[in-house]
């Protein structure tokens, strides 16, 4: 049973109070997202409910970490519009499934963490952007839709708006100053629906979006062939799910460690998504991943465990299945104003104050990062751009940083002692370094500080030692590590060396 209870954090100190009304202020701000985002896609509105319910409640008892919350969320739904206008939903519901099962596969082979990849820099890019995202996504709901066409709300039905959705980011500022013994989102949210619904002000409310009533989420199959033509057809927009639902779920997942100072395990947590995508696919979902900005609500109103996240999962069911009438009547106000704050909470303001102390390349892979989350709303294609970026630059950086000191000995033997990492970017400038033609007969190379990565430093040592052979003069390559020497071993069709051994000397970096 204590195994249990620890799947749920109930064993260790939890603020029931708490985690039960950042569950149900979670509920409230994911219902009109996961919504929108599936009549964005086409899909059937329920199956934006049922893919935040299932994606909720999955990753919330088994996920990576406390604390983050996932649900049928734009970035995954938005790479499989195409697939929803060339093959209809049916095809969706499998990719979508495909996507677990992909997902599942990263964690069981431990991928994950290959997060630690992502440099700072693209952190903030992909924060400020989403932030942005998030922000724009709001002002939709300063818009009607006459003949067809969306417009501007104007008069006073714009200044209901505008007013209510201030006063919602006004609470949610100013409630914390005087108590925190309540989430000051959900307080927001209840004081602006008893207004509207107290006055009787005629206002955009959740109903306007869509239905929210229905059944428990009903086993379904995908009817799809089961063929090679079928699979080829879903495998790539199943590889582009989980890639871009794990890029943000482990991004997400490394911006609660840095707020709560905890460690999440980015493993477990590809497992469960995977897991909940797959269920997602039989059971109606339109697939999912976690929400940065939910997450944010979460963690605002003092959520630190499991609970909340299973909770908010719960609270949308019930809603589907018995408070539809009472939800549908939420005013748009309110949950735009939880977002806004949201967005704000989001940006990483510090990425402007310590701007001016950050390497240029450094600012412009940030910038570039951002602008392509905002203009592509395309996670996993923003972050990897920035990444390669980054170790372009990095490479460069590394390259230039290479050198040699040269010193003959008392035996007439030329030392070449090299600094720096001998890699492909840095293979060129290390070929410089030689003076073959005047060099002594004999010759050391000394890789004490250095170190032999890849193919192209083996192929710039091996041209090396061919260019001293054809005028009669030896090399010998000394201080090599052990991973170094496999890789020259690995290589002896390609280079013939000579190594100096030193049976007394250990590279430091054997121990590491």
């Amino acid at each position: 049973m204590k195994k249990v209870f620890n799947l749920f954090d109930l064993s260790q100190k939890v603020n029931y109070k708490t985690e039960i009304l950042a569950g149900l202020t979670v509920a409230m701000t994911m219902i009109p997202e996961s919504l929108s985002f599936a009549i964005l896609a086409g899909f059937p509105p329920l199956s934006g409910l049922y893919a935040s319910f299932i994606a909720g409640l999955i990753t919330a008892i088994f996920g990576g970490r406390p604390g983050m919350i996932s649900g049928g969320a734009g970035a995954t739904v938005i790479t499989l519009i195409a697939l929803m206008k060339s093959n209809g939903l049916e095809y969706v519901f499998a990719a979508v499934a495909l996507a677990g099962v992909i997902q599942i596969l990263i964690g069981v082979f431990k991928w994950g963490k290959f997060i630690r990849l992502v440099p700072q820099p693209v952190m903030f890019g992909f924060v400020n952007g989403l932030a942005i995202i998030i922000f724009m996504s709001q002002l939709e709901q300063f818009k009607t839709v006459i003949n067809g066409e969306s417009t501007w709300l104007t008069g006073t039905p714009m200044l209901i708006m505008a007013g209510l959705v201030a006063l919602t980011i006004a609470i949610v500022i100013l409630l914390p100053k005087i108590t925190k013994a309540v989430p000051a989102s959900l307080v927001a949210i209840i004081v602006v629906f008893g207004l509207v619904l107290g006055l009787g002000i005629e206002t955009k409310t959740v109903a306007d979006i869509a239905s929210v009533s229905g059944g428990f989420p009903p086993f379904h199959i995908p009817n799809i062939p089961f063929s090679l033509e079928a699979l080829k057809i879903i495998l790539p927009y199943s590889l582009v799910v989980a890639a871009v639902g794990l890029t943000e779920g482990l991004l997400t997942l490394s911006l609660v460690d840095e707020i709560t100072e905890t460690t999440g395990n980015g493993n477990r947590e590809c497992v469960a998504q995977g897991s909940s995508n797959i269920l997602n696919g039989f059971f109606f979902g339109m697939g999912g991943c976690p929400m940065i900005a939910q997450t944010l609500v979460n963690l605002s109103a003092g959520s630190r465990a499991r609970l909340s996240g299973i909770i908010a999962a719960l609270t949308i069911l019930c809603i589907i299945l018995f408070a539809s009438p009472v939800i549908e009547k939420l005013p748009m106000a309110a949950l735009v104003g939880v977002m806004i704050m949201v967005a704000i909470g989001t940006f990483e303001w510090i990425s402007l104050r310590i701007i001016n102390k950050m390497p240029r390349q450094d600012i412009f892979v940030g910038i570039l990062v951002a602008i392509i989350t905002i203009l592509l709303h395309n996670l996993a294609v923003a972050v990897l751009i920035g990444v390669i970026i980054s170790a372009l630059v990095f490479a460069w950086e590394s390259a230039k940083r290479i050198r040699a000191k040269k010193y003959i000995d008392d035996k007439g033997v030329k030392h070449y002692e090299i600094y720096g990492p001998l890699f492909f970017g840095s293979s060129a400038t290390f070929s410089e370094k030689f003076d073959v033609s005047n060099d002594p007969i004999e010759v050391v190379i000394d890789f004490k500080e250095s170190k032999i990565v890849d193919m192209s430093a083996i192929d710039a040592v091996h041209k090396i030692t061919e260019r001293y052979a054809k005028i009669g003069k030896t090399v010998h390559l000394r201080h090599l590590s052990q991973d170094c020497r496999k890789l020259l071993e690995n290589a002896q069709g390609v280079i013939d060396v000579n190594i100096m051994e030193d049976p007394s000397y250990k590279v430091l970096i054997d121990k590491i």
